[in-house]
This record gives structure tokens, sequence and C-alpha cells, in this order.
């Protein structure tokens, strides 16, 4: 499977954890596509964007949450590339059957992100717009991974978290759809009656 990762941050030098991503993910032989060095002016050159993902698997969208979006540069990069033709309407087919999948980094906790808590709204409720984008373009949404309390972690432990994701992204992911089904047969195997008989 090859994997490609748009890195979304507008600013690498001033990051972190996307700067880690950078560095790592050749060795799980993941390629890295920098948008800050993708543009000029803002001006993307679609067709040679459109070409470089046509040719992968699997695309992770990398990024920090930035006000509860991402950043202005990857959605003008989504606006730019996924055109009529190429991601939807006739003929816009090109991205269908892919994965896709984000990868995101918030400063609070994740307690933080649900019904009456300070963020209100789960991360899931919050990547509704990509995952209607990822649904629109017929590609395959896989569940994001989070990384949470992003700007509070040591150096050591942003090497390792940044190592388990990468490798996380570079593999096989079991089917979402799938998990339900080995919890059933969790259960028969340990002879737990889930279905009772009300007749």
């Amino acid at each position: 499977m090859k994997v490609l990762s748009i890195i979304g941050h507008p600013d690498l030098k001033n990051s972190r954890l996307s700067a880690e991503f950078v560095r790592q993910l050749p060795q799980f032989g993941v390629t890295a596509r920098l948008l800050e060095n993708q543009h000029v002016n803002y001006i993307f050159n679609v067709e040679k964007e459109q070409n470089e993902l046509i040719d992968y698997d699997r695309i992770i969208f990398i990024f920090p949450m930035f006000w509860y979006s991402m950043p202005a540069l990857m959605k003008k990069w989504i606006d730019d590339i996924f055109l009529p033709g190429f991601a939807y309407a006739r003929n816009g087919n090109k991205l269908s059957n892919k994965e896709i999948q984000v990868v995101t980094t918030v400063g609070a906790p994740k307690e933080g992100y649900r019904a009456g808590s300070f963020n209100n709204y789960t991360i899931d409720e919050l990547l509704k717009p990509i995952q209607q984008t990822v649904n629109y373009v017929k590609a395959k949404y896989l569940p994001p991974i989070v990384i949470y309390e992003s700007v509070f972690l040591s150096e050591n432990t942003i090497q390792k978290v940044i190592s388990d994701v990468c490798c996380k992204i570079s593999n096989e992911q079991d089917n979402p759809d799938l998990l339900y089904e080995k919890l059933l047969l969790k259960a028969e195997s340990e002879k737990i009656n889930l279905i009772r008989d009300i007749n």
C-alpha cells in the first residue's frame, strides 16, 4: 500500500509535532508532502497535485486544529485540487475507493472535547465537513487519529507518539465495521448469551 501524507501546517519552522512527522514519516515508507512548499503566493500547481494523489492508495491529512478546523492553507488546497472531473461529477472518480484519514493535534485534553465541557463537541463532530467531503468523492474515511495535549508534550514523548502514529498510518488498519463482529465472536466463545427469549 502506497501512503501519502499531506502536511497542512502553514509554518513548519514553528511546529514541533508536524516537524517531527516530516522527520519520521520516510522511515515508515510514507511520502510526506508539505503544503507550505507546494504553492507560489498561495497558488498551487493543480495538475501536479492531482497527479500526485492518483499514485497513492491512502492519503493522510496531517494538521494542527486551528479554531476547530483545518488551517486555511489546507482548506484552500482541497478547494483548488478536489475539482469536478477529478474528484466528483462526470468522470470525477480519481479519488474513489482511496483511503483518507485525518491526523490532527490539539492542545486541550480529550476530556475538553465532549458535550458539556469547554469545547462542547467531540473531534468527530468537528471533523464532519472533512468526513462528508471524503464521502462525496467516494473515498473511504478512516477513523481519525487525534493527539491531545500536544502543546504540553515533552520532546521525548513527541518522538514516541509520532512514531506510534506513523506505524499505524503506514500499516493495515482494522476495519471499524468488523469491530462489532469481533465482539460477537468473543461473546460466543465465552458463552455469553446476548439474546434472551422473551416468549
